[in-house]
């Protein structure tokens, strides 16, 4: 795969398609999709390298570092310039206790930003990272973070986490870095302070919300990843009306799952034709209309298997015609499938 696209300002060139790792990080959490396989993790892993996908997203919350560690074991081994960007994330941190499932809190310290830092380098196994993101804003919650029991009431200003975050990047330790999930008001703040080399809101053809966070993106510089592009499977094509969740799925019990459903799934049945017209998978239409907006550099897509990724890996190469485009457009419209803008 050799289209590849300027990531905002960062002097980075990243593919349209980055594999992300939410989905694989296992049981145990409270945003676990379920077991997995650690075997067909990692073959997933090198396989979407093999594809020509040139980065990775990750993040210490999901698995509670177990998808860290998976990355970190998938490219052991591999020569430096075979070696696929890396990215991931602080701020959502875990109860280090007996009691793992419960919700990450939301907590932006500049002392837990260091910290987490250096313990996924360690589960990385590199020396620095590409991108790094605050996952969240700060909410200032209680929690007990590993032997120390460090807690916290107060949530830390943005002002200051994104310092700390700037003051990593000038130490070398970080390449660029990012917000995640932080709105246009938060956006023109950190700017203020340093530079926002990237941003990463979750967009799809039905969560369409973070369009003005995209439009300020372009305006600045800032590249934009954009995470559950597939609306965590919705868009995929393969879900069902009478699929059921096991439990331990996090979708189980969202509206987009439940009460949305049949709107979400109408949305599917209308891009159906244009795949057809294709000759390309409904996720591979959803995933090259997602990377098509304006001020989107790239999308974040999660596999659990091998299998998975040829279902939407040629979205990369798809362009979409403009009356493609229109007829996605008048397609959002009638459904009433999710919220935001139908077209930039």
């Amino acid at each position: 795969m050799s289209n590849t696209r300027p990531f905002g300002d960062t002097g980075m060139n990243i593919t349209p398609l980055g594999f992300g790792t939410w989905v694989i990080a296992g049981p145990g959490w409270q945003y676990s999709w379920g077991a997995t396989d650690d075997a067909d993790s990692i073959a997933a892993i090198r396989h979407a390298i093999d594809s020509g996908l040139n980065w990775l997203d990750t993040a210490p919350a999901y698995g509670l570092g177990h998808a860290e560690e998976l990355v970190g074991r998938a490219l052991a081994g591999l020569p430096e310039s075979e070696r696929p960007y890396l990215f991931t994330k602080t701020g959502l941190v875990w109860n280090e206790g007996d009691d793992r499932t419960g919700p990450p809190r939301r907590i932006v310290r500049p002392d837990v930003v260091r910290r987490e830092l250096e313990q996924s380098l360690r589960r990385l196994r590199v020396d620095h990272i590409d991108l790094y993101q605050v996952h969240w804003p700060d909410t200032g919650e209680i929690f007990v973070y590993g032997a120390d029991g460090v807690a916290s009431g107060a949530a830390t200003p943005l002002e200051e986490y994104w310092q700390v975050m700037a003051d990593l990047k000038k130490e070398g330790k970080v390449r660029a870095i990012g917000l995640s999930n932080h709105d246009v008001a938060q956006l023109t703040v950190a700017e203020q302070v340093a530079h926002v080399d990237a941003i990463q809101p979750p967009f799809s053809a039905i969560n369409r919300a973070a369009a003005p966070e995209i439009a300020w993106a372009k305006a600045n510089g800032t590249g934009v990843i954009a995470y559950s592009p597939l609306q965590s499977g919705l868009l995929t094509g393969a879900f069902t009306a009478d699929r059921e969740l096991s439990a331990d799925d996090w979708r189980s019990g969202h509206p987009d799952f439940t009460t949305n459903l049949s709107a979400n799934l109408a949305l599917v049945d209308a891009l159906r034709p244009i795949a057809t017209r294709h000759g390309v998978t409904v996720a591979e239409v959803a995933l090259a209309w997602a990377t098509a907006w304006p001020g989107v550099t790239g999308a974040i897509v999660g596999a659990r298997t091998v299998a998975q990724i040829d279902g939407w890996i040629g979205a990369s190469a798809l362009r979409l015609t403009a009356a493609d485009l229109a007829e996605i457009t008048t397609a959002i419209t009638e459904t009433g499938a999710g919220t935001g803008p139908a077209h930039a």
